[in-house]
Parts: C-alpha cells; sequence; structure tokens
C-alpha cells in the first residue's frame, strides 16, 4: 500500500528529491536525492506505488512503497515518460533523429514491460505531441495515431494492430475512460470550404455510414481540445482559431460544444463575449464549469442541458479547478493575473476562502481533497520561484522558496487511486497555520500631480459583477433560456461595437471602414487585470488602428501629409511596446 499522506516530488536545478506530504513537510528517506541539474523528467503510476525518472544517462524505476531499484534503462535523452494504468508497461519517448546521409532514423519511443524490463515494442514517433499512447483503465485495448489513422492494440500484444479507425485526415483522438465499452472522440478539421467535426465511436464499430454514436461538426477550428467526463457520457470540445479576424481577441477566437455518446449535441451560449480560458468536468460527470469572457471574466457552472446552473459573477480569473471529490472549486487568475483564488463550496454555492498566491505559475489539488499546491517554476518565472501547500480555507500550512541563485523546474503531488482518500465535511474556519499568510501589496494607481492632493473617487475601469447569489433579488430571478442568452449575447455585441466606433473616431482622420485583416497585435481587448496597463494597452490600440487606415489611404494613391507619414513610421516601435506591455514585461 501506498503511504497515508502524498509525496510532494521537486524537480530543479538543487536536484530531485521527495518531501513528506501534511502535517510533516520534512525530506523523505523513500528517494534519496539526486543532486545535479541532469534530471529532465519523472512520472508516477496513476495509483503512485512507482516512480521513474531519467538523470540524463539512464531512466530508472523504483517501488515507492518499498523502496526497492526494479529496472534501470540506457536512455540517456529521454525527455518524457509515462506509465500504463495498470503499472504493466513504460512508455518512454526521446527526440526523433535522422542519420547524416538522410536515412530514416531509429525508432524513438519504447514500450518496456515493467515487472521484467524487456523492451515489447519500439516505434517511430516523430513528433513531441500526442507522443504517448493511450490505455483504457484495464489496459484491454491501447491506441495510438498513425499517419491520420488510429491504431488499436489489446492486452498489450502490439505485434498486432488488431483494429484500425480510418477517417480521413485524423488530426486528434481521445479514448474514453472508465470500463467497457470503450469509446473514442475523434477531430477532423475541415478543408477545401468543408467543416470541421468532432465524431464520437464506440470499439471496434468504426464501419459503416451509421457506426458513429454521435456526431458534431463546425466551422471555426483550427484546432480542437476534447474533454471527456468521468462516466465517458459526454464530450466537451473547445474550438479554437489561431486568429480572431475580427481582431477583437489576441488569443483568437474560441466556442465551446457539447457532444454526448447518446447522440445529442449542442454549441454551449456564453453569456459574455471574449476568450475561453479554460472549462472542466466535475467528477460527478453531470455538471461543468467555464471561464471565459474578457476581463474581468465570467464563471459559470452548466448542466448536462448545457443550461447555466450558477453563476459565478466576474473577476480576475482565467482557470477553475474542482477538488478530486468534487466538492469544492478554485476559481484563479495565474500566469499574467496576481494569483487570486476563490475557493467555493459547489454544494452550497459559499465562498469558503479567498487566498492570493502571487506570481503562481502551477496549480494542483492533494489527492485527499483538503490541500492545495501552487508553485512558481521556471522557465516561465525565473525570479522568486518556489512552492506553497495551503489548506483550502485559506491557511498556509509550508512554504518553500528556492535560494535565489537555483530555480524550480517542477513541482508535483504523488497520486492515489479514487477512493483511497474518503471525502471529509467542508469547514469554514481557517485551519490554524504556524505559516505568516503575506499579504500581497496592493499597487496604488498613479495620479497625476494636479490631483494628488484632491479626493480620490471611486471611479472603476471595469465593475466586476457579483456571483449570483450576492446579485440584489429582483422579481424575476429564473435563469435565462438559451435563446434569451442568445439575444442578449447579440445585443451586448451590438452595444460593445457601437462604443468602440465610438471611441475609435480620431478628430484628424474621417471615418473609414475597419480593414479585413487586423494585425494579431492590434486587438480591441486586454486581459492583463491592471487598469493603468489596460489604459496605455488601450491608447497604444487606438494609435495603431490609426496608423493602419493610414496605410491604407496611402495604398489608394492619397497624397499623406508630413505628420502622417512620420506616424507611420513610428508603428514598429508601437507594436513591441504593445507586446511588451500584454506579456507584463
Amino acid at each position: 500500500m501506498a503511504p497515508s499522506t502524498p509525496l510532494l516530488t521537486v524537480r530543479g536545478s538543487e536536484g530531485l528529491y521527495m518531501v513528506n506530504g501534511p502535517p510533516h513537510f520534512t525530506e523523505s528517506t523513500v528517494f534519496p536525492r539526486e543532486s545535479g541539474k541532469n534530471c529532465k523528467v519523472y512520472t508516477f503510476s496513476k495509483d503512485g506505488t512507482l516512480f521513474a525518472w531519467g538523470n540524463g544517462e539512464k531512466v530508472n524505476i523504483i517501488s515507492v512503497t518499498n523502496k526497492g531499484l526494479l529496472h534501470s534503462f540506457d536512455l540517456p535523452k529521454a525527455v518524457c515518460l509515462e506509465f500504463s494504468p495498470k503499472n504493466t508497461v513504460l512508455a518512454t519517448w526521446q527526440p526523433y533523429t535522422t542519420s547524416k546521409d538522410g536515412t530514416a532514423g531509429i525508432p524513438n519511443l519504447q514500450l518496456y514491460d515493467v515487472k521484467t524490463g524487456t523492451c515489447l515494442k519500439s516505434f517511430i514517433q516523430k513528433k513531441m505531441q500526442n507522443w504517448c499512447p493511450s490505455w483504457s483503465e484495464d489496459e484491454t485495448l491501447c491506441a495510438r495515431s498513425v499517419n491520420n489513422e488510429v491504431h488499436f492494440f489489446e492486452n498489450n500484444n502490439f505485434n498486432t494492430i488488431a483494429n484500425k479507425l480510418h477517417l480521413q485526415k485524423i488530426n486528434d483522438f481521445v479514448l474514453s475512460p472508465g470500463p467497457q465499452p470503450y469509446k473514442v472522440a475523434v477531430y477532423v478539421p475541415g478543408s477545401k470550404g468543408a467543416p470541421s467535426f468532432v465524431r464520437l465511436y464506440q470499439y471496434p464499430n468504426f464501419a459503416g455510414p451509421h457506426a458513429a454514436l454521435a456526431n458534431k461538426s463546425f466551422f471555426k477550428a483550427d484546432k480542437v481540445t476534447m474533454l471527456w467526463n468521468k462516466k465517458a457520457t459526454a464530450v466537451l470540445v473547445i474550438a479554437s482559431t489561431d486568429v480572431d479576424k475580427t481582431g477583437a481577441s489576441y488569443y483568437g477566437e474560441q466556442t465551446l460544444h457539447y457532444i454526448a455518446t447518446n447522440g445529442e449535441s449542442a454549441v454551449v451560449q456564453l453569456p459574455k463575449n471574449g476568450p475561453i480560458y479554460d472549462v472542466v468536468w466535475n467528477s460527478s460527470s453531470t455538471e461543468f464549469c467555464a471561464v471565459y469572457g474578457f476581463m474581468p471574466a465570467k464563471a459559470t457552472i452548466f448542466n448536462l442541458k448545457c443550461d447555466p446552473v450558477f453563476d459565478f459573477g466576474t473577476g480576475p480569473r482565467n482557470a477553475a479547478y474542482y477538488s478530486p471529490h468534487g466538492h469544492i472549486l478554485v476559481l484563479a487568475g495565474f500566469g499574467n493575473l496576481r494569483g487570486q483564488m476563490e475557493v467555493w463550496d459547489v454544494k452550497n454555492y459559499k465562498l469558503i476562502s479567498k487566498p492570493v498566491a502571487s506570481d503562481s505559475t502551477y496549480f494542483a489539488w492533494c489527492p485527499d481533497g483538503e490541500h492545495i499546491l501552487t508553485a512558481t517554476c521556471a522557465p516561465r518565472l525565473r525570479v522568486n520561484n518556489g512552492y506553497k501547500i495551503w489548506h483550502y480555507t485559506g491557511s498556509i500550512l509550508h512554504k518553500y522558496d528556492v535560494p535565489s541563485n537555483a530555480e524550480l523546474w517542477q513541482v508535483s503531488w504523488q497520486p492515489f487511486l479514487d477512493g483511497i482518500f474518503p471525502a471529509k465535511t467542508i469547514t469554514y474556519q481557517a485551519v490554524p497555520s504556524e505559516v505568516p499568510n503575506e499579504e500581497p501589496k496592493v499597487a496604488t494607481a498613479y495620479r497625476p500631480p494636479a490631483l494628488r492632493n484632491k479626493p480620490i473617487t471611486n471611479s472603476k475601469l471595469h465593475e466586476e459583477e457579483p456571483p449570483q447569489n450576492m446579485k440584489p433579488q429582483s422579481g424575476n430571478d429564473k435563469p435565462l433560456s438559451k435563446t434569451a442568452l442568445k439575444n442578449q449575447r447579440k445585443h451586448e455585441a451590438k452595444k460593445a461595437a457601437k462604443q468602440e466606433a465610438r471611441s475609435d473616431r480620431s478628430p484628424d482622420l474621417a471615418p473609414t471602414p475597419a480593414p479585413q485583416s487586423t494585425p494579431r497585435n492590434t486587438v480591441s481587448q486586454s486581459i492583463s487585470g491592471d487598469p493603468e496597463i489596460d489604459k496605455k494597452i488601450k491608447n497604444l490600440k487606438k494609435k495603431l488602428k490609426a496608423i493602419e487606415q493610414l496605410k491604407e489611404q496611402a495604398a489608394t494613391g492619397k497624397q499623406l501629409e508630413k505628420n502622417q507619414l512620420e506616424k507611420i513610421q513610428k508603428e514598429t516601435a508601437l507594436l513591441q511596446e504593445l507586446e511588451d506591455l500584454e506579456l507584463g514585461i
């Protein structure tokens, strides 16, 4: 049996080592620290009983329970490792290389038998993306993508392809979780005016025009993310374009689709325009949470009919994380946001705590459903590296700051199977802690000298919308229907377009039609979360839009004034300044 407290694995310039989880936080003797900077990768098995790592010379496997070394493989360039669900196979991947004379390279994807240490099969896998084969939870089925096909192997016999799923140019696939019958979702991108589509199949019924369990086609998709729920009854598809042709978003355009194995499908109507930052299923498989819309972003829980169940209002957030038991939800703003977290009891829709994890680049729930890990890792951020262990009530229980001359690259919990840790009653009282909770200093907004001795007004760039249960009660509190939501979105989009058109009119330029292809940097909204930076970004975009209009006028043969030509020459500098602001430099 694995230990009752999950271990924490830490990888960085100080080496690779493990830390005992709460409440001790001492260095673990399960794994003797491996010093040096050569460890590129590590992984636990799904049940947390096996641990594999690559140290730049070999890939080793140890048993976490009895601390013994099981196998060692000569794989100095391994950068990816993955155990099969029942610990039968270890998959390893090394970058693919060809020989100098141009002949094909050697196989770089190896599948090892964990029990005997023998290599079961080697494949050539050129791309790192989706490198690992996908197993069903009982390992009866294994699938991998090969030349726009999905090849299926049964009972870990990799010498015989048991079945193939062939469609024109399959770009991606996801095998369903859970027991038999196995299902697979496949994505085929659109071409020559035809739409993209996602289809659901039940293994091994792939042949015939009516073989698919469900089909959903859509335009505007350069790539998709497919998310099965835990019970394998439905898939959420986030379809994304690389560029938003309307110029509304730097992040391209996203739409959210719902597809069920019973053949039902729908477009999830999101009540606010803008990017979709995150979508997550609850472990109950009956609801999902989406974080979306221009900053401040909205967060909403939807049911299987794609109707909104609860609206969390707006705030500085771009991620959502359900606890392992599904009874707590964390909404957070990481990356270019300040690290504010909102911890919600989703049974009663009650806010538990609102801690701030500044500069965090990583978040993970502990398998016990009680503790949270946040970390600041390189290369995303190379300063203030370290990690914190929190209780969900907002108390910091343990904190480790990496020395200023060192870096933290990766930190993660030891996984456990479902059911090992029982769900506990939610508490709202912050648990005691000896670690001081440092409140981050809030930067005050810049005030020009002329206003510094005058009273401060409470005007805000964005008024945040409160959660559904904190809004002033009106006579009609029923959630809007899909049609009403759609009409509301159209109305909001028209209103926003009118306001933007008014604000973008320049006094020295006659209004001209917006260019068809707006540069990727000149977007009309920002999500920095800082009102002053947003203001600077907006002014820069206004200048860049004016330059675009001047260039169009010059292209039509119009003679430009000297000051207008000087404006055009400043375009490169303005674009660089805009990029720096948006990246938070």
